[in-house]
């Protein structure tokens, strides 16, 4: 998704674009690992339990997205959900949790099937879980 859907999110506190493909949208915020600044990355999201869950798949490049680079650097991180920011701590999805979410994140979102068979690499599925008061 493009800055342009992210700041239209943001400063209309999620009211506006707050989905895509018929799936929620967060604004995930980590800390870059080169230069240390605050990185934006919009995404779609679905949940887990307590976690939200998010998709690596970087439209099927055989790059990861930098959000997931970063995040492996240092995986504490801020979301910001219809307004409310929260903060949380990332890790990749287990091989047993994987094999359990895959499903339901191509049923939920066919367009990830697409991408996983563009690129070599598997696509990660990340974990966010929010961090508690």
């Amino acid at each position: 998704m493009s800055r342009t859907h992210g700041g239209v999110y943001r400063t209309s506190g999620g009211r506006l674009l707050g989905r895509v493909a018929g799936m929620p949208v967060l604004l995930l915020k980590t800390t870059g690992r080169g230069s240390g600044r605050p990185r934006t990355a919009t995404l779609t999201y679905f949940r887990d339990g307590g976690d939200l869950v998010v998709i690596g798949s970087f439209g099927g490049s055989d790059l990861p997205p930098a959000w997931w680079l970063n995040l492996q650097r240092d995986p504490r991180a801020s979301v910001l959900i219809r307004g409310t920011t929260s903060r949380v701590t990332a890790r990749a999805a287990t091989a047993e949790e994987h094999d359990r979410l895959w499903p339901l994140v191509t049923e939920t979102n066919p367009g990830y099937a697409r991408y996983q068979r563009r690129t070599a690499r598997p696509i990660p599925i990340v974990l966010l879980r929010p961090e508690r008061e």
